[in-house]
């Protein structure tokens, strides 16, 4: 509406990611440096993590205009997909022919995995970038951990730049995805803009949008702008946009701090308004919060095991620079005719002799009593539960990959040519590429994640402390066995406040849980869902 009036071509600080806007600021310029040096010299995984309207959508666009015609790129914006679907959607953006049956898991990694084979015959690299990756499940980032094992015997077919907020940092520090943070060897942190830059950024757009000076801010109104955005280019386009308007409706060409505040205001309200509502709130809850004061005295005085929900609740109380440019090279990957290494996952080989799998095996009553004698009750009452436990076999169904996330020790039935007889594979810790597994013997054997999903039979395993009279958790009840849930949620990933409460949150992110890992997504947490929780948590 105000752009002929200031002379510019279109609004210059409008919310979409056009790369035509990006100011190339020190850290966004380390950041692109970062990500491109990941991807000409092949090094897997690349990982870059920034705040809220840092500007990370608009540099992975950048990024992909950086990149020759000999690289070959994949867009991955919807994060809160199926794992079919995300592989479904990498073969749609490289530009693979599926045909139009839909494929199943494995049919789909070896289209994928061919199509990599031929572009690096070609000479050609290939790049997957997924934005908001702070949303895949741990499941789909275990998924793309698989698709980087495409290899020859020095370099990756496939680089992976993983793009999210600072939570994606959290996610991968999880013990259930070690094998993938282990891989990462290209990080960087976006940062938001310090003062100086915020008037080379402002001035920078309005260059963009054609403006030749017809609008002018004083240093009061970028020092104003600072203090409100703390650099954060999003908040930035916003206040400078109702500015504008602002300055458009008075009939102003300089726009001095007090139009900024008069910009800040108008985004966050009449704060006046607020703060008398918000005293008045305070004011009525000063009595409850005198009463839980009390009870949180009383608890501690009394020995009371509470003080983590009390102290909870009190939480949730309380509660013009030119336009830059830069010339990148671009290394062409160099062709090598050394035969390739494919690594293809979720492929299984051919099943193996029943001599060599025989050593490793035990029957069902050999590895049950074994199993047992792996598991410390208590440890399980100490560490997990919120009362007297009682251990007992929990078995599950699932996709065979999912055992690489497991943290105690489980058991494995496995199949063997000619055994009618069911064989198990008593695992005593996953490892990277497999597992440490007892033998007959008692003794540690080293097996590969290819000979276990060779001989899967489809049944996992494992010792879990139930609780006495313990049910089921729904949305509304509180303890602390809702807090020990959202504890474990929270440490493989999920965004969970451990309060002890079961709120809408929680049970939205019970429900994502159940849905990654094939059970009834209903937010209800059932014995299938703690055991789960259980196994994948330390």
């Amino acid at each position: 509406m105000y752009a002929a009036y200031f002379g510019v071509e279109e609004n210059p600080f409008n919310l979409t990611p056009d790369q035509r806007y990006l100011f190339l600021s020190h850290h966004h310029t380390r950041a692109l440096d970062h990500m491109l040096y990941g991807i000409n010299e092949r090094k897997g995984f690349i990982v870059i993590s920034g705040g809220i309207g840092t500007g990370k959508t608009t540099l992975c666009r950048a990024l992909l205009n950086q990149l020759d015609a000999s690289t070959k790129t994949a867009l991955v914006f919807n994060t809160s997909i199926s794992d079919i679907e995300l592989l479904e959607t990498i073969n749609q953006e490289f530009g693979i022919d599926t045909g139009s049956t839909r494929k199943t898991k494995k049919e789909l990694t070896d289209i994928l995995n061919e199509f990599l084979l031929e572009n690096f015959r070609q000479g050609h690299n290939a790049v997957l970038v997924v934005d908001e990756a702070q949303n895949l499940s741990p499941l789909l980032l275990e998924q793309l951990r698989m698709l980087s094992n495409l290899e020859t015997e020095k370099e990756k077919l496939i680089q992976i730049v993983l793009v999210g907020q600072p939570e994606l940092m959290e996610l991968l520090a999880s013990p259930a995805l070690r094998q993938l943070n282990e891989r990462i060897t290209v990080r960087y942190v976006l940062k938001p803009l310090d003062r100086g830059a915020v008037r080379n950024y402002v001035e920078h757009r309005l260059v963009v949008a054609g403006s030749r000076g017809n609008v002018r801010l004083t240093t009061g109104a970028f020092s104003a702008i600072y203090a409100y955005s703390r650099g954060n280019p999003r908040r930035i386009n916003a206040v400078c946009d109702r500015a504008l308007l602002i300055a458009y409706c008075k009939d102003e060409f300089t726009i001095g701090k007090k139009t900024i505040r008069r910009a800040i205001d108008d985004i966050q309200g009449d704060f006046k308004q607020y703060h008398t509502r918000s005293a008045l709130f305070q004011s009525r809850l000063a009595p409850a919060a005198a009463v839980m004061l009390m009870a949180f005295i009383v608890a501690n005085l009394g020995g009371w095991g509470f003080k983590e929900q009390l102290s909870g609740l009190f939480s949730a109380m309380g509660k013009v620079a030119a336009v830059q440019s830069k010339v990148f090279v671009h290394r062409p990957a160099e062709f090598k005719e050394a035969a390739l290494i494919q690594k293809k996952p979720f492929v299984r080989k051919p099943i193996e002799t029943r001599k060599k799998a025989g050593k490793l095996t035990l029957d069902q009553r050999t590895s049950l009593a074994r199993l047992f004698r792996l598991f410390s009750v208590q440890d399980a009452q100490s560490n997990y539960a919120t009362g007297e436990v009682y251990p007992g076999v929990f078995s599950f169904e699932g996709d065979p990959e999912l055992y690489r996330m497991f943290l105690k020790p489980f058991r494995i039935r496995i199949r063997l040519e000619g055994v009618n007889e069911a064989s198990y594979l008593l695992i005593r810790k996953v490892t990277t590429g497999g597992a440490i597994a007892l033998d007959p013997d008692g003794k540690k054997r080293p097996v590969t994640d290819d000979f276990i999903l060779a001989h899967w039979d489809g049944e996992m395993s494992w010792v879990y402390p139930y609780e006495h009279m313990s049910g089921k958790m729904t949305e509304g009840m509180s303890g602390l066995g809702v807090l020990k849930v959202q504890q474990m949620l929270q440490q493989i990933g999920y965004s969970v406040e451990p309060r002890g409460v079961y709120d809408t949150t929680t049970s939205e992110e019970v429900m994502r849980f159940q849905l990654n890992f094939g059970l009834k997504a209903d937010g209800i947490v059932d014995t299938s869902t703690r055991a789960l929780l259980y196994q994948m948590t330390g």
